[in-house]
């Protein structure tokens, strides 16, 4: 599952729209002091900086890519039913769900590298419980406790990052947040066909340690230290991230005025979000996310090797060959959104992600009804892998960036709870409810996860706009228009 979330970098609402729109790679002239001149300034700290938080992004991607390579040796080790390794894997989700709607505050009030510490500690600690395992209980313990932490995790880093980075960089910076994310999931596939379950576990240590190292030689947030009114660190912090004689005056005066600005704006609940001015923006972004995971992401993901093994081919094979497409696919993605459109590019994604499913389920079908068994191994590793492929290029970061883009700015805070709330619960029926699904009928499950990159397609078609190019205001007018006005601005 792709879930980076884009919240606003000042009060747990989301990014703005500027920030959001920068290109995956972008050249600007440069002056002094926002790295628009060439002579004066230093990236080197801002590139370590996001070096070091996006071991926490990596992280996410380890916990998330850990049971598809594990699941038949852990289930044989610890002799374990199909529920308790089904629980095993989806109360990841769970925890992540938890540290998702806790991060805001939690960010708040320890600070951005506070809360990554607090992230690293919490998935060391879950690696523990799960390498000294030797039962259920202790798994899922652990489990729980890594979904905790990347759930702070998949907010706390792109905030970060963006709140560090000049706006020439934002957008390639941001992006290396998904980007690692799944390489961290590939990465753990791979590397789990080669070690035993309790060295992959140990292996999720690395990447919270090199976090834990790393923040020890990089400045705090400088927006988080104006926020809260540590004045003479904010200065420190800026003048280290732009460099020693950058002239930081004008960016110190912008990060003032934009925080009195949010202060300013009135304080937003859930259930505002009801009022008939926001519902139509509500009914977009959860629609998104029940379609992002509904399609089965997270079921297809979480046991990619006994969904290879069930279709004939060997579990090792298919899981490298999953982790290979995934990021290189994702990199194009990053490249496209600014350029095709997000309306097109989900599209494209969710009807890529239909034929890879029909073609799964397809494979399935003929395995059970016993035709044309020498193509089954190759027809349902083409749909596996379509389907990664085309969900990587859109349905995973593309709802995101929707989701971040049609809220008003005053609103995004409780706008963003919402919808990783439904995100994240989502994720978590799908993720336990997959193993059953394919027990009772594995070419059904996949026609029903096709059946749903079907609606999504209508969905997108009928009632999401096009933002790519457009303010605040014209995406406001866009979603409250009548359909009429809608097409004119399409």
């Amino acid at each position: 599952m792709a879930i980076e979330q884009c919240r606003d970098v000042e009060n747990g609402g989301t990014i703005s729209l500027e920030d959001l729109e920068q290109p995956f790679i972008k050249q600007e002239k440069k002056i002094v002091g926002n790295y628009e001149d060439g002579s004066t300034g230093s990236i080197g700290m801002v590139l370590l900086s996001t070096g070091v938080a996006v071991c926490g992004s990596f992280e996410f991607g380890s916990c998330v890519g850990y049971s598809a390579p594990t699941q038949s040796a852990i289930r044989e080790d610890l002799n374990l039913s199909l529920a308790q390794f089904s629980m095993f894997g989806s109360i990841l989700t769970i925890g992540a769900m938890l540290g998702a709607i806790t991060s805001g505050r939690i960010t708040d009030f320890l600070g951005r590298k506070g809360a990554m510490r607090m992230s690293a500690t919490f998935c060391i600690t879950g690696w523990l419980a799960i390498y000294f395992s030797e039962g259920a209980l202790s798994l899922d313990i652990g489990r729980f406790l890594t979904g905790y932490g990347i759930g702070v995790f998949s907010y706390v880093v792109p905030i970060f990052i963006a709140e560090i980075a000049p706006k020439n960089l934002r957008g390639g910076l941001t992006t290396l947040n998904q980007l690692m994310i799944v390489t961290g999931a590939s990465v753990s596939f791979v590397i789990g066909t080669i070690i035993s379950w309790r060295t992959l576990a140990m292996t999720g240590i690395l990447p919270c340690i090199v976090l834990l190292v790393g923040l020890w030689f990089v400045p705090e947030s400088p927006r988080w230290l104006a926020k809260v009114g540590h004045e003479k660190e904010f200065q420190v912090a800026l003048q280290r991230l732009r460099g020693k004689y950058a002239d930081i005056s004008d960016e110190t005066a912008e990060i003032k005025e934009y925080i009195l600005t949010l202060q300013s704006l009135p304080k937003s609940r859930v259930l505002d979000l009801f009022q008939s001015k926001y519902i139509r923006s509500v009914i977009i972004g959860v629609g998104l996310m029940v379609f992002q995971q509904f399609g089965g992401i997270n079921g297809i993901g979480f046991y990619a090797s006994q969904t290879f093994e069930e279709a004939g081919i060997s579990s090792k094979i298919g899981t490298i060959a999953y982790a290979c497409v995934q990021v290189p696919i994702t990199v194009v993605g990053a490249m496209l959104i600014d350029k095709s459109g997000r309306r097109p590019l989900i599209m494209v994604s969710a009807t890529g992600t239909f034929l890879g499913c029909f073609l799964a389920g397809i494979s399935f079908f003929l395995k059970e009804y016993g035709l044309l068994l020498d193509w089954v191994p190759t027809i349902a590793v083409s749909g596996v892998l379509i389907y990664i492929a085309f969900f990587s290029i859109g349905m995973g970061a593309v709802p995101w960036v929707i989701m971040s883009e049609i809220f008003p700015i005053h609103v995004k805070g409780a706008a963003g709870s919402l919808v990783v709330l439904v995100n994240w619960l989502g994720a978590w029926g799908v993720s336990y409810t997959y193993n059953f699904l394919m027990s009772w009928s594995s070419y059904r499950t996949y026609y029903m996860y096709s059946g749903f990159s079907l609606l999504t397609i209508f969905f997108v078609a009928k009632l999401v706009p096009e933002t790519k190019g457009k303010t605040l205001e014209e995406i406001q007018a866009c979603i409250n228009s009548d359909r009429r006005e809608q097409d004119i601005l399409n």
